[in-house]
């Protein structure tokens, strides 16, 4: 097929944002290359016909020949199966294949080189975890692989907020998701978004997309969506469109229009229930080889895992006969010890005498004693042996065990004390401890642990990145410097004039006037989100709104118009920076004493380097000013700065 053909998929309907140029009825057709390679978001309320819009888009690719992959969360798309022969796979019977991460790999060849049309169903799975794995290695896999095949091919992402969602809290999933719209064109690999909520979409997302699809919305958070990007006349008519009936805004041809999408011509799976008795259609099977080439897939993970539960088992029963060999070798060491301490105190009892007692001697062959206060000295000593396994083994045993005298025969000569050996203060003989004076233990304290830093540090840099004045600048600042300089002068040419429109704004600039030249040099600045279509191919300078947006509008507009200034340092000649440009200076502060910005952006106060006063206080007070416009984060590191300096 060529780039020239496209699809049917709806007609121009009456009412506001309706196309001037057409009758109503007329045909509404999609190019195929865009439909395919492009970034588009489909949103409505429920009810309003948005999986109907998706559906038709689907009908009309797949008639034409071109696989397509959906990624399911509701499962409502299998009644495409009542016509064509398309892979269902998820993780329900009803499925022609269960399928894991493991097969991530096979249905991205499926797709891409044989052309198997695919509904990815991940309503079914238990885990959350495991549809959010197995999307992702799919998604993975067909980015990698249209970097060699660039094969156009259409990704439908259903309910895209759960994964790409507005307030944060975004995974690896959404992340993969954001990389493919912003870099998958390049490859062939196009991407829908589907969504009730335009509001908890991300505005990354949005901003990206070459065709949207506005159905029916009621929520205020939703209409001003609408409104930011379409237009203020758009927020409310949207609120009255019919079922199937949606703005229409489409890049290739810069035009908003007011159509009716077509029915979809399968089993409406989504439908809500009603009182009527629920007929499933008859459905086409796909071919049994492509299910058998996943199904051993299948039987090979199911071997695998079967084998990982075996050495498992095998494992658990080796440490339970390893915990057992412990436990009898603690209880040989035990009786060895025993055994060790007995011995020492037999030994002790026979020398006594040649270390200055009154035991027996060895060679009198125990002469001299009773018999009795040898046996009694024995058997004590075996006691004590005994007393002395049965204590804590980090006492020491041969402090616990040296009794190689008797009870009668303590008191040894002085010469006999180790003169190496410190002397003794305490009255009972027992070792010195390391408390304190007064006798109480040390104190634990728990050290402060590189993991806690870093963990401190990561709690700041969020902080910083979810909107702090800092972040903000910079943010806008280095997209407007990422521009080219023509570009840079046709954004300056929509600050001056609110509104106009690409050719005004690249002869302003200095360009030449050519319509193909102009709108070459328009694409950055729209893309960057700058500037915003303001309605009948004319735009509107859009940097203060962007800055209403990062703060939800929870800034006075004083407050924005600093912002506003700080940011325009980056692209707007020192001679123009009054905001806005066509102003009274007494409106924005200049030269009235209010705060005005400097070259780089910061915040200057107001007489500062006037010597009319002179005083140090009010020099103290304006080295302080500054901190005051930052994020309650970014003033505590300023505070920290200045402390240690001082």
């Amino acid at each position: 097929m060529t780039e020239q053909e496209a699809i049917h998929v709806a007609d121009v309907s009456e009412g506001i944002g309706g196309d001037a140029t057409a009758e109503p009825g007329s045909p509404v057709e999609l190019p195929v290359v865009d439909v395919l390679t492009g970034r588009s978001f489909i949103t409505g309320k429920s009810g309003s016909g948005k999986s109907n819009t998706a559906s038709v888009v689907i009908e009309n690719l797949l008639d034409n020949g071109f696989p397509v992959m959906i990624v399911d969360t509701d499962g409502e798309y299998y009644g495409l199966k009542e016509e064509y022969e398309i892979l269902h796979a998820g993780a329900d019977d009803e499925c022609d294949i269960v399928v894991s991460p493991e097969h991530a790999e096979k249905l991205a060849n499926l797709a891409l080189e044989q052309n198997v049309p695919i509904i990815l169903d991940v309503s079914g799975y238990l885990e959350e975890d495991t549809a959010n794995e197995l999307l992702l290695e799919v998604v993975k896999q067909l980015f990698a692989k249209e970097k060699r095949l660039k094969k156009p091919f259409l990704l439908v992402v259903e309910e895209c907020h759960e994964y790409i969602p507005e307030g944060g809290g975004m995974d690896e999933t959404g992340k993969m998701l954001i990389k493919v719209g912003k870099r998958g064109r390049k490859h062939g690999l196009g991407i829908v978004g589907i969504s009730q909520r335009p509001a908890d979409v991300k505005k990354d997302f949005i901003t990206q997309c070459d065709w949207l699809c506005w159905h029916r919305l009621t929520w205020d958070n939703d209409t001003k969506v609408v409104g930011r990007i379409l237009g203020s006349k758009y927020a409310s008519a949207v609120e009255d469109l019919g079922d199937g009936e949606a703005f229409l805004m489409t890049d290739w041809d810069e035009s908003i229009r007011r159509i009716q999408f077509h029915r979809k011509q399968t089993f409406d799976a989504g439908a809500t229930p009603g009182l009527d008795d629920f007929e499933r259609p008859e459905l086409k099977s796909v071919s049994s080889d492509l299910v058998g080439e996943l199904q051993s897939i299948s039987d090979e993970e199911e071997r695998r895992e079967s084998e990982i539960a075996d050495l498992k088992q095998d494992l658990d029963k080796r440490d339970q006969r390893i915990q057992e060999l412990e436990r009898e070798l603690e209880d040989a060491r035990d009786l060895s010890n025993m055994a060790d301490q007995f011995a020492q105190a037999l030994l002790g009892k026979a020398e006594a005498p040649y270390r200055g007692g009154n035991g027996p001697s060895v060679a009198a062959g125990g002469e001299g004693t009773t018999g009795d206060d040898g046996d009694q000295s024995v058997l004590k000593s075996y006691d004590e042996a005994v007393a002395a396994t049965e204590r804590s083994e980090d006492a020491d045993g041969d402090a616990d065990v040296d009794t190689d005298t008797t009870a009668g025969n303590r008191d040894t000569a002085p010469n006999d004390t180790d003169s190496d050996a410190p002397a003794d203060d305490s009255p009972t003989g027992e070792t010195p401890t390391d408390d304190s004076s007064d006798g109480a233990p040390v104190d634990d304290v728990d050290p402060v642990t590189r993991a806690d830093v870093a963990e401190s540090a990561l709690r700041f840099d969020d902080a910083v990145e979810l909107g702090t004045r800092e972040a903000v600048i910079e943010e806008l600042r280095s997209r407007i410097e990422a521009l080219p300089e023509l570009s840079q002068g046709m954004l300056r040419h929509y600050r001056r004039e609110g509104v106009s429109d690409p050719v005004a704004a690249h002869i302003d600039a200095g360009g030449d006037g050519d319509s193909g030249h102009a709108y070459s040099r328009h694409r950055p600045i729209r893309r960057a989100g700058v500037i915003r279509h303001a309605g009948r191919g004319h735009y509107a300078y859009a940097v203060p709104d962007l800055i209403r947006e990062a703060y939800a509008d929870r800034l006075d507009e004083e407050s924005v118009r600093e912002i506003v200034r700080a940011v325009e340092t980056a692209f707007v000649p020192p001679a123009e920076r009054s905001y806005p440009p066509d102003a009274d200076p007494a409106e924005v502060g200049v030269g009235n004493g209010s705060a005005e910005t400097d070259l780089d952006g910061e915040v200057v106060s107001p007489g500062e380097g006037d010597d009319s006063d002179g005083s140090a206080s009010e020099t103290e007070a304006s080295a302080d000013q500054p901190t005051s416009h930052l994020s309650d984060a970014a003033r505590k590191i300023a505070e920290r700065g200045h402390t240690v300096d001082e």
